[in-house]
């Protein structure tokens, strides 16, 4: 819904740092750490902190003699004994408010933000050294499990400190940048961030969303080129990969841009340092290593205690089941969305029906579909799943170059074109016909939603135009689908084929036609429509290419990056970043929906990757190597990161299905959900969703509560509107505000809830405490 004619602007702007203001050790040693990803040395430095063995997840025996001299140190000191009564004073107030009355009430919860928030939004919020958790919250009676005593038994007052006010700070960076690009942060990590600072109370108003917009109604066209906002004819120019939006030529001129977040390189690149000397940092590992430890081992003891509570809470649910909860592909790519025998079928239908049909050219003639079988010297007749060689298997593990050669049926690229593309002689119509038989069936399941992959390239800037009206001439908006685009990272191969002079070309043809759309839309009728049915950006590739570029601020602005070299991950990441929230900013401006940055990261390649996600990314998908981290596990817990994770993709290129981590991180309380990836490759069945859920749940014993629990996160995690999530998914309208977990639409059992709730609560309010010691605030004890 469009603003007013008299649009107002809304002042937002980006914070900056000076790199005075950062520690010269924590830059030198982040810079230790991107060296050591570049060089790969041998020498024992500060990657190998954070590199971790499975068999040794701590270090070497002297790491433990260590802290075992500085315990007995500790002893000895009179100051540190002080501050360790005082630690173990504020933990007995912050146990006692986090014990919930019998009488349990519904805890209130955003559709966007979760878990859910021991602060009602009339509450008051203490300030300074006050208890972690504010107020006390109504929860189901059920078994839960309480550790008394030390603060942190195994971890010295100087190393608890150390890692709590560097994990706090880490997520004030990501909470920073998530407000900046309107991506989700949870309100209750928020919540507890405002009582560390002691400076500001949290206000509901101050929460921002993604916008996403409402399916259309029954009886409502979802192709209507009408009602489009007005042309504003702002001016936008791209200077070093970033759009400036000025109101007019007179405003460029005089280099005056429209009050919008423009990021700062050297800022970022500070931020980044940050985290990037928080994972090599001994203490802080050591500390997280045993906080995700006891996260594991407390949902075990949970789990013992609780499951036939849980089962029975279930069972009296009436009509909700796991079939009938709603679930949602968060990661999966369209050209290949069909599975294998779809695929063939198509084929040979359209091979039978459509034989004399001119497909494609060839030296500027027409060659019928007949033809071209013949100039491949195939019938379809005689073809097979496995001549059609579209499926991966063995072969394919760590060949991410013979992964890819699948995407051409029966090794032939011109089959690929003819059928799995949008620009071809044919204008994509078969690739459209495949799409929309899969959207059939997912509206027959009724209660199965997908998020599809399109891909846009930068190559041209009529990309964007040729696939818009691709969409809307063959009709392929569905209930059960919401688009995303991927942008392959691939500058290397059209700079070395003069495709393109640059990487601030590539920036351009990607995003400046949509800073145009939003502008001016009754210009670009089609575009504006098509972007209301995307909710988001995926940045693709194999990860594990390596680049020999430190990412820093003294790296090449997009303009001069001009020689044939592939920009690191971290260089893409921050530059779509970049673009993606300047441009929410201004589509926000006018009151239109916003895309979210949800890119592949952690599959494979350096830790480092990871990073730059926690900082730049809504959600990812894979987050296989968070495994060699507990820093950012850690971190990806507190904050509530959602993690779209493909076990079967990754059994077939990267990590064997017994060693996939997902019910790891799911137990830990991480924000988990299953993916297809490309059900064209790895799956056999018509539902592959449900493949990927049934293979889950039978290797790892899951539990129907924890399947319905990995449902939820995925229409948590998914574009789906609010609308959508309330009405249909996951939560109860009750007067204006939108109330917690409806078991009713969920089948997540209300003490699951609790426990997650509590759990969370208990980790954050350990880094509060140790933010509001007063060693640390400088009050008096």
């Amino acid at each position: 819904m469009a603003l007013p004619a008299a649009l107002a602007e809304m002042p937002r702007h980006f914070p900056r740092l000076s790199i005075n203001e950062v520690d010269e050790q924590v830059r030198l040693l982040a810079e230790k750490v991107f060296a050591k990803v570049l060089r790969e040395e041998d020498s024992k430095d500060a990657f190998s902190l954070f590199t971790v063995p499975e068999d040794c997840p701590i270090g070497q025996k002297e790491a433990k003699e260590r802290e075992l001299e500085k315990e007995l140190a500790e002893q000895k000191s009179a100051e540190t004994v002080k501050r360790k009564k005082s630690f173990k004073m504020i933990r007995s107030q912050s146990m006692s408010l986090q014990i919930p009355s019998h009488d349990w009430k519904i805890p209130t919860v955003s559709p966007v933000a979760s878990p859910v928030s021991p602060i009602e939004p009339e509450a008051p919020v203490f300030r300074g050294p006050a208890p972690a958790a504010p107020v006390p919250y109504d929860g189901p009676e059920f078994q839960r499990v309480t550790i008394c005593g030390d603060y942190c038994a195994g971890v010295t007052v100087d190393d608890y400190e150390q890692a709590a006010t560097s994990l706090a700070k880490a997520l004030i960076i990501r909470e920073k940048y998530s407000r900046l690009a309107y991506h989700r942060f949870p309100r209750t990590t928020s919540q507890y961030l405002c009582t560390m600072n002691g400076t500001e109370s949290w206000k509901m108003e101050d929460e921002v969303y993604p916008e996403f917009n409402p399916p259309p109604g029954d009886r409502e066209d979802p192709y209507n080129l009408e009602n489009v906002p007005p042309n504003l004819h702002y001016v936008v120019m791209m200077k070093g990969g970033i759009p400036y939006i000025y109101d007019d030529k007179a405003k460029m001129a005089a280099n005056e841009p429209r009050s919008l977040p423009y990021p700062d390189l050297e800022t970022y690149t500070l931020d980044l340092s940050h985290i990037l000397a928080l994972i090599a940092d001994g203490p802080t590992k050591t500390y997280c290593h045993r906080r995700l430890n006891f996260l594991g081992s407390k949902f075990n003891l949970h789990e013992m205690l609780n499951e036939m509570a849980e089962l029975k809470e279930l069972k009296s649910v009436p009509h909700r089941d796991f079939y009938n909860v709603r679930k949602v592909d968060t990661h999966i790519h369209a050209a290949a969305c069909m599975n294998q025998k779809h695929l063939l079928r198509f084929i040979k239908h359209t091979y039978r029906t459509e034989p004399d049909r001119v497909v494609t050219e060839r030296n500027g003639q027409g060659v019928t579909l007949k033809e071209l079988f013949e100039g491949l010297h195939m019938d379809p007749y005689d073809l097979t799943v496995d001549s059609l060689d579209v499926h991966a298997g063995r072969q394919t593990f760590h060949r991410f170059d013979k992964f890819n050669a699948k995407y051409n049926p029966v090794g032939a690229s011109e089959l690929r074109d003819l059928y799995l593309k949008t620009e071809n002689y044919i204008g994509g119509e078969y690739f459209a016909r495949i799409i929309k038989e899969v959207a059939q069936e997912l509206e027959e399941s009724k209660y199965q939603y997908t998020e599809p992959r399109l891909s846009i390239y930068g190559r041209a800037p009529e990309e964007w135009d040729s696939l818009a009206k691709w969409f809307i001439k063959h009709k392929l908006y569905s209930p059960n689908m919401r688009w995303m685009i991927q942008v392959p990272r691939i500058y290397d191969i059209f700079r070395s084929k003069k495709i393109l002079p640059d990487f601030g070309k590539m920036m351009e043809n990607i995003f400046l036609p949509l800073f145009e759309a939003t502008i001016n839309p009754t210009d670009h009728k089609e575009l504006y429509l098509f972007l209301n049915y995307v909710t988001g950006f995926d940045s693709v590739d194999d990860e594990s290419k390596h680049s020999d570029h430190m990412f820093s601020y003294k790296s090449p602005n997009p303009d001069e990056w001009c020689h044939e070299q592939n920009p690191p991950y971290s260089y893409y990441l921050y530059f779509m970043y970049a673009n993606i929230m300047l441009l929410n900013n201004l589509r926000k401006e006018r009151g239109m929906s916003t895309f979210l940055f949800r890119p592949h990261c952690g599959e494979a390649g350096s830790i480092t990757h990871l990073v730059s996600a926690f900082i730049t990314a809504d959600n990812i998908s894979h987050g296989l190597n968070l495994k060699k981290s507990p820093v950012l596990q850690y971190l990806y817990y507190l904050a509530q990161i959602p993690i779209a994770m493909s076990p079967l993709s990754n059994n077939s290129l990267f990590l064997e299905y017994s060693k996939n981590p997902l019910r790891e991180f799911l137990h830990k309380g991480l924000v988990v959900s299953l993916s297809t990836d490309d059900p064209m490759q790895f799956h056999y069945t018509k539902e592959a969703l449900m493949e990927e859920y049934a293979i889950a749940a039978q290797v790892w014993k899951l539990s129907t509560c924890d399947l319905c629990e990995i449902a939820r996160n995925s229409v948590l995690q998914s574009g789906l509107s609010d609308k959508e999530k309330s009405s249909e998914a996951l939560l109860q309208l009750l007067e204006l505000r939108p109330e917690g977990n409806d078991i009713s639409r969920t089948n997540v059992a209300q003490i699951r809830m609790a426990y997650r709730y509590e759990t969370l609560c208990n980790e954050l309010s350990f880094l509060a405490d140790a933010m509001n010691s007063p060693h640390l605030t400088g009050a008096k004890p």
